[in-house]
């Protein structure tokens, strides 16, 4: 068992969350010794559950219906699988963009420091898009796509 201290600082979330999430339910077995908040195994693992959704972008409300469906039982199964086969999909999509992102942050990094090098841009320019080296060439193809 832990306390709510000792989860705030394992799970870097203020005492604050903790009580939030507990007041709207969201550990439903949770134990009390003289009205002080015991967390075992079950609310650990919903707690990382709740903020893997949370990071996934559900909001409170949607994730208290997940929370729901987990208290129901077995017959909410498809229920849970489709939310998680959602947000996997959602957070893959955010993936490609921030990849796309990431790629021409990578690309620019690559072009200023040849500019740097070069004293200008003129060589770049030519070499744009047929003649860059492969690694940077996937870059920009993967940013001008």
């Amino acid at each position: 068992m832990y306390t709510i201290g000792q989860v705030s600082e394992m799970f870097g979330l203020p005492v604050s969350t903790l009580r939030y999430y507990d007041k709207e339910g969201l550990f439903p077995s949770m134990r009390r010794q003289s009205g002080i908040r015991q967390f075992g195994e079950a609310e650990m693992e919903a707690l990382r559950v709740i903020e893997c959704l949370k990071a996934s972008g559900l909001e409170i409300k949607e994730i208290k219906k997940f929370m729901a469906w987990c208290v129901e039982g077995p017959s909410t199964f498809a229920q849970r699988k489709a939310l998680f086969e959602t947000r996997k999909a959602a957070v893959e999509a955010e993936m490609r963009r921030l990849q796309k992102t990431l790629d021409m942050l990578k690309f620019k990094c690559w072009y200023y420091e040849t500019a740097i090098r070069d004293g200008s841009e003129d060589r770049l320019k030519e070499r744009i898009p047929d003649d860059l080296p492969a690694e940077i060439k996937k870059l920009y193809d993967n940013t001008h796509a």
